[in-house]
């Protein structure tokens, strides 16, 4: 099913392609006329537009158990420390039809998240070349961030500093070949790709693909819904499906609430004999709770249930966090205090003693700067 997708999205994004040189070829002429005519002088041809824009963000966070390994989810692992975030400067260059995007990032956040690369290609957020040959209808190929939660990579477009367990649990970027395509209120997107993470698959490891999608409904300017999906064979287990679901209702000027499911299966396998292990699951569900009685000023709940009593990713039991953050907005610069409180199901934390606990609770205060 896989080959013919890609056949049939590769044979689409060519036509384009030949279609697009077409439409540029017609009229087009370097010969001189020969009548007497007065010719109109050309128009002059739009350049592309080029958009930098960037962030920076640094964070001090402590554990109340004075503990680094109460931190289980992404970017935020430490204990009463100044950290570094992220620098990050993103380049964007758009003609009419075809654009590109490099987005680069310095730091430990930037560094967690590309984990399957080394070197430079650690830097490398997003990197990709789209083109849209008709209105409604592109192309992407490169590297992206996934559509896949609700929370994303750069701090100032989260409400929370920290991170989900769903976010933290994956996928974080895609590298394939995708097509969008909207029509009123209804978007859609298909695509191929590496396994999840994976910008180079290593040598001697299985060269399969992952398909991915995503379907959008717009209910209206306040209500929107997405519907999320990344599946396919990877190195390390037979098969893995992960659905997705996201919605954001804004109820007024001063409220909204976003919703975030999400539900992953792998079917493990032998890597000698490929005998299928059986199956494993990871799921979760988040609410978040968005109060801004002012525009200076912001106040989010993230409140997450997180089940991995399958150990599928090692927890071996069910997780509730809950985090509230406040947002202190003056121009382009954030500061966002936050406490966070935790309760499992099984003693995964440690306490002031070195001791088991099923509990755990942190402060940070993270300052965000973009452009």
């Amino acid at each position: 099913m896989l080959r013919k997708f890609l056949a049939t999205t590769l044979s689409l994004f060519f036509i384009s392609i030949v279609s697009f040189a077409q439409e540029a070829s017609v009229g087009t002429s370097t010969s001189t006329p020969v009548t007497g005519e007065e010719t109109k002088e050309p128009k002059e041809e739009t350049k592309p537009a080029l958009l930098i824009t960037g962030s920076a963000d640094v964070f001090y966070k402590y554990d109340f158990s004075k503990q680094v390994s109460n931190s289980f989810t992404s970017f935020t692992k430490t204990q009463n420390a100044f950290s570094l975030g992220m620098a990050s400067v993103k380049f964007e260059h758009t003609g009419s039809k075809i654009g590109m995007v490099a987005d680069l990032g310095f730091g430990t956040r930037a560094a967690e998240f590309s984990y399957n690369d080394q070197g430079i290609m650690s830097a490398v957020k997003q990197l990709y070349i789209s083109y849209t040959p008709v209105e409604n209808l592109k192309f992407t190929a490169g590297t992206w961030g996934t559509h896949v939660g609700f929370e994303l990579l750069d701090p100032q477009l989260n409400r929370n500093y920290s991170m989900s367990y769903m976010f933290s649990s994956g996928p974080f970027s895609h590298t394939g070949l995708k097509a969008e395509y909207s029509s009123g209120k209804h978007g859609f997107m298909l695509g191929i790709s590496n396994p999840t993470d994976m910008r180079l698959v290593p040598e001697g490891q299985i060269k399969t693909k992952y398909a991915i999608a995503q379907y959008s409904y717009a209910a209206s300017e306040k209500v929107k819904f997405y519907l999320n999906y990344v599946g396919g064979k990877s190195p390390d287990t037979a098969l893995v499906n992960q659905f997705d679901l996201v919605a954001n209702f804004t109820l007024s000027e001063k409220f909204s609430i976003g919703v975030n499911g999400t539900l992953n299966g792998s079917k493990a396998w032998d890597g000698t004999t490929k005998k299928n292990l059986g199956t494993e699951n990871w799921w979760g569900a988040a609410g978040y709770f968005n109060y801004d009685p002012v525009a200076s000023f912001g106040l989010t709940l993230r409140s997450e249930y997180f089940n991995d009593e399958e150990a599928r990713l090692g927890y071996g039991t069910s997780i509730f966090a809950n985090t509230v953050s406040a947002n202190f907005k003056v121009g382009a610069f954030k500061i966002i205090p936050e406490v966070r409180f935790e309760s499992a199901g099984a003693a995964i934390y440690t306490d002031s003693k070195s001791g088991s606990s099923k509990n755990s609770t942190s402060f940070l205060v993270a300052a965000v700067y973009s452009f």
